[in-house]
């Protein structure tokens, strides 16, 4: 208990520095974004009206100090201001539209690649010297190729070479969103390329990880015990050696589950998907300051969460841990 308690304040004392920089990095950027937007006006908005749109987007007040503790104050009754790109739509609802896209493309494949990469290295560190070793040259191979060439050359081989995936978007043109069998039946036409595209990049860093790990696990002495028991190989691999040696990837796991939304700006804009990380590379484009502070935030919120329930896990499955908070 004592160790989740110091690990729940570092917390929130890394939350509290995350979302300082939050508020002060995009207003170190050159460039007046709210000028950008007053020019399609053409000088046609009143000093009153300027000064009313300086207001809602939270830059009425010369004094930096003063908005930055309004912007915690509205971090606390939920308001993230309004989009200054897509005025006069909140910054929420842009989130709110992107986020289950990302969820359902890169939260999944995330996992998935984790599950199979992991489950493979296990497997190829059991048999270690067998076929199954020129598994590690060839994922790895393909994980070195930088993801936006990588992206690129599924999108030109698969979508329009062969035809045999939509080239862009996240659904059919024309179609209206909902929960029905021919939009579902879409999105999953066109997430099924950039889904290949993540899992296959990826599942070369969980392997070896895991390869490794379990070559050094294995010459423990509690999996010698095991074996000499002689104990079925399954349980041996799964439950004594697999066990142990997934630990550094569960870590390695959390941290990618928490940069999932950074970390799907390459993929949405290689395929032109409507999530969350083609969001903010839209909002970096227009200095969309109050809509890259909402993203961040989102970003910040999920790698602590996801940080937090890692540690909640080695706790759980290592009991070396445990004994460690007691002394």
């Amino acid at each position: 208990m004592r160790v989740l308690l110091r690990r729940g304040l570092f917390y929130v004392i890394t939350a509290f520095a995350a979302i300082t920089i939050n508020f002060f990095l995009p207003r170190m950027m050159p460039g007046d974004p709210i000028e950008r937007m007053l020019t399609r006006f053409q000088g046609k908005l009143s000093p009153e009206a300027v000064y009313a749109l300086r207001q809602l987007f939270g830059q009425g007040d010369d004094n930096l100090w003063t908005q930055y503790w309004q912007y915690w104050g509205d971090i606390f009754s939920g308001n993230l201001g309004v989009s200054i790109s897509a005025y006069p739509a909140p910054v929420s609802t842009l989130i709110l539209q992107g986020l289950p896209w990302t969820l359902s493309l890169i939260g999944i494949c995330t996992v998935l690649s984790f599950v199979i990469g992991v489950g493979l290295g296990m497997l190829v560190g059991w048999r270690r010297g067998s076929w199954l070793d020129g598994l590690v040259p060839a994922t790895t191979f393909i994980s070195s190729i930088p993801y936006f060439w990588f992206g690129l050359i599924m999108v030109y081989v698969f979508a329009v070479l062969l035809r045999w995936f939509p080239l862009s978007g996240g659904y059919q043109p024309g179609l209206t969103p909902g929960f029905t069998g021919e939009f579902i039946g879409s999105v999953i036409s066109y997430g099924l390329l950039p889904a290949i595209t993540i899992v296959v990049s990826s599942i070369g860093g969980w392997l070896l990880g895991m390869r490794n790990m379990m070559v050094t696990t294995l010459s423990e002495d509690y999996v010698l015990l095991a074996q000499a028991k002689g104990l079925r190989t399954g349980r041996v691999m799964s439950t004594y050696a697999g066990r142990n040696a997934v630990l550094p990837s569960l870590a390695s796991f959390a941290m990618s589950l928490g940069f999932l939304v950074g970390g799907s700006i390459v993929t949405e804009v290689v395929f032109n998907y409507p999530g969350l990380g083609y969001t903010l590379f839209q909002a970096v484009q227009q200095q969309d300051y109050p809509l890259m502070q909402g993203i961040f935030l989102v970003i910040t919120i999920t790698v602590l969460v996801a940080n937090l329930v890692a540690d909640f896990a080695y706790v759980m499955l290592d009991p070396r841990t445990r004994q460690e908070a007691r002394r």
